[in-house]
């Protein structure tokens, strides 16, 4: 993202839920008054984030549903995003998706990056508004129609990504700080989808980490996700990755660009 606003693209950043549930992740924000107000915390800690990263953002107004724990898992709470009917959860995307008028969705794959509730939701509204939000007859009264032309998935957690930095840290002596993560990972055995596009961002990397540390309650800035030198980082893996799921416009795979195949034509 911090990339694109560089280069003079417009950005829009929809967040789904207030966070009303999450976990405090951070031992340094895990105090009462934090907790009590956790909303509205979240709400600064993407005003933060926002402004770092050069972005729009909204909120469309709903409910989190938690991560829900335990065998079996308990029910999710009634009224929260993820038990919400598929075309009430996505009309405010779909209005978004008019108002903002964008070219291209992020979003996350079909199991939600992890299987957390609300990204799956998130999934779903997301892969409904890139379908409804150029039919005229469908989502009245939320604008004019707009369809965007191609759909992305993150591939959020490569494993040749942790591999070769896990190489690299050991040709240098270093200690791997994602190996348990790693192992965690593999037995898990969650879906790898295919990388179609890499977007170089190297030079983005300090600001994508500052955004994210804004998110407070959320990131330790002392975690194992910042332990590995920027150095390595930057000269490793060099780009993010993502999946094209659906595209309206001709584009070459491998992609190096999630504007590929509109420059010309847009």
């Amino acid at each position: 993202m911090a990339r694109y606003v560089s280069e003079g693209a417009e950005v829009l950043v929809v967040t789904l839920t207030g966070g009303e549930r999450g976990s405090i992740l951070n031992p340094a924000m895990d105090r009462p008054e934090v907790l009590e107000n956790i909303g509205e915390v979240r709400r600064q800690e993407m005003e933060e984030a926002r402004r770092i990263l050069g972005v729009r953002q909204e909120f469309s107004g709903f409910v989190d549903s938690g991560l829900p724990e335990g065998d079996p898992l308990p029910p999710l709470p009634e009224g929260c995003f993820a038990l919400q009917p598929l075309e009430v959860a996505a009309e405010p995307l779909v209005r978004s998706v008019r108002e903002f008028r964008p070219h291209v969705l992020l979003t996350y794959d079909e199991q939600g990056g992890y299987p957390h509730p609300d990204h799956i939701m998130c999934h779903k509204v997301s892969v409904e508004a890139f379908d409804a939000a150029g039919d005229p007859d469908r989502y009245p009264g939320t604008g004019e129609p707009w369809q965007p032309l191609k759909l992305y998935y993150h591939v959020s957690f490569p494993r040749e990504r942790f591999e070769a930095i896990a190489k690299a840290l050991s040709e240098r002596g270093l200690e791997n700080p994602f190996a348990e993560w790693m192992e965690r990972m593999e037995e898990r055995d969650y879906p790898q989808w295919e990388v179609t596009t890499r977007v170089r961002c190297e030079e983005y990397f300090e600001t994508r980490d500052r955004a994210l540390i804004a998110h407070a309650t959320q990131i330790d800035p002392n975690g194992f996700w910042f332990a590995v030198p920027m150095d390595i980082q930057r000269e490793v893996w060099p780009t993010e990755e993502y999946h094209l799921a659906r595209s309206m416009v001709d584009t070459e795979l491998p992609e190096d660009d999630l504007f590929a195949g509109l420059r010309d034509t847009v």
